[in-house]
């Protein structure tokens, strides 16, 4: 390998590692343009860099020795940058796809409240037992305590958030029907009549 090869293969290898770090560390400096993706950031001037160098090489490598080293440097160095002008613009659509990309925002201690789920470990009268709640599209496990026992498999309402992993929770379930007239009269006296109001407070004769 003569050395121009090497050289454009050296400059591609810098650009490579400066667009790695632009890419995963951030940028290390502001080249002229306030926007992280626009055409002087380090990605796409890493990116420029490193097409050149090694686009640049190709030619080097297949040019014949008969052309004099100048003609073979600048012909090299043509293609390199044409080549290079391709790659620069995805490094700066690359670079600002990461920029703009959309992110959830952290979930805090009051968006639980409210939220609904299901007990997964019985909620024992003084302690702890465990809920999965429905929150923002995901399942989350949390502790949780109430004021009365719950079975597992009891539908909740979150309450209160006591910390960031524990819950106060109340059932949802329904309670079921209930007597309004309270329990039924004995049997012995269900068919007997009233006695006569108007002779209730007669006495014997």
């Amino acid at each position: 390998m003569d050395s121009t090869t090497l050289t454009f293969l050296v400059v591609g290898g810098i650009g490579v590692a400066l667009l790695v770090i632009a890419l995963v560390v951030g940028e290390l400096g502001d080249f002229g343009h306030p926007d992280a993706d626009g055409p002087f950031s380090l990605p796409a001037i890493a990116a420029f860099i490193g097409g050149a160098g090694f686009v640049g090489a190709i030619p080097a490598a297949l040019l014949p020795t008969s052309i004099p080293d100048g003609w073979r440097i600048l012909i090299s160095l043509a293609i390199g940058l044409a080549g290079a002008i391709p790659i620069a613009w995805g490094a700066i659509r690359l670079s600002a796809a990461l920029v703009h990309m959309s992110t959830d925002r952290t979930l805090t201690e009051s968006d639980v409240l409210g939220a609904t789920g299901t007990v997964i470990t019985a909620i024992p009268r003084s302690g702890f037992g465990e809920v999965r709640v429905h929150l923002a599209g995901q399942h989350l496990k949390y502790f949780a305590k109430s004021a009365t026992p719950l079975p597992a498999g009891t539908p909740i309402f979150v309450t209160a958030s006591t910390s960031p992993t524990s819950v106060e929770v109340v059932s949802t379930a329904d309670p079921g029907p209930t007597s309004a007239t309270g329990p039924d009269p004995d049997p012995a006296h269900a068919d007997r009549p009233d006695p006569d109001p108007a002779h209730a407070d007669r006495p014997d004769q």
